[in-house]
């Protein structure tokens, strides 16, 4: 409780933190932010199926009618949450601006980004495993996963074109086939990484297996995608 000492108003650290709890409750986009990370966490542990909404809530610190308030219901919820997520990796990729680098650079570039990635954000990965479980029914009608995915492709077609354009890439390339080639060579890897080690009898996660992975990532796709004229000067200069 706030006291008069000396003519002045002395107030206690708890009611200051409480004070700024209110303040904090009461901001949406501070509480939206938090549902949101919790609901991660969460689906990304758990799944669609058993993720609970009082754990999401108990762990973002507000009630369930504010949950509810903010986000409709749990499936809701959780397209959001993936919606998020497929963001979060595009905003990322657009920040590399691969459009000034020369070609295979970009390339390799976008190879290592995914690569680590992944390994930054293992949750990202499992999220996306869980809307497989269910086809994609959460965000088959999502307008925002077209918005983002549309300038994805378009940075990858427009790469491969500048290749091309440059006698670097194969010029018969496509923009899908690419991008999906160089997200499941990681994505693969990293999914069965328990049951590989154990198939391979290797450790696939250990400091020397990802770098050779990614080495491997690298030169893989660069001989699917550059002329035998560029391999052969990569070669060469190495």
């Amino acid at each position: 409780m706030a006291q008069l000492i000396n003519n002045q108003l002395v107030i206690s650290r708890a009611e200051i933190l409480s004070v700024a709890q209110a303040r904090k409750s009461r901001d949406p986009i501070a509480t939206r932010g938090r549902i949101l990370a919790a609901a991660k966490v969460e689906f990304a542990r758990k799944g669609l199926g058993g993720a609970r909404v009082d754990d999401i809530a108990a762990r973002a610190k507000v009630n369930k009618r504010m949950l509810y308030h903010y986000f409709g219901n749990k499936e809701d919820l959780f397209r959001i949450t993936l919606e998020d997520a497929y963001a979060g990796i595009r905003e990322a990729e657009a920040k590399l601006e691969i459009e000034k680098d020369d070609p295979v650079t970009a390339l390799t570039r976008l190879i290592r980004f995914t690569w680590q990635y992944y390994l930054d954000n293992p949750e990202f990965i499992t999220l996306v495993n869980s809307e497989n479980l269910h086809k994609a029914r959460h965000i088959k009608t999502s307008e925002r996963m077209r918005e983002m995915s549309r300038p994805f492709v378009g940075r990858m077609r427009s790469l491969l074109e500048r290749g091309a354009k440059a006698r670097l890439f194969r010029p018969d390339l496509d923009a899908v086939q690419v991008n999906i080639t160089i997200a499941a060579i990681g994505y693969y890897y990293l999914t069965n990484r328990f049951t590989g080690s154990i198939v391979f009898e290797r450790d696939l996660m250990s400091k020397k297996a990802l770098n050779e992975r990614l080495d491997f990532n690298i030169k893989t796709i660069l001989r699917v995608i550059c002329t035998p004229q560029t391999l052969a000067t990569m070669e060469a200069a190495t």
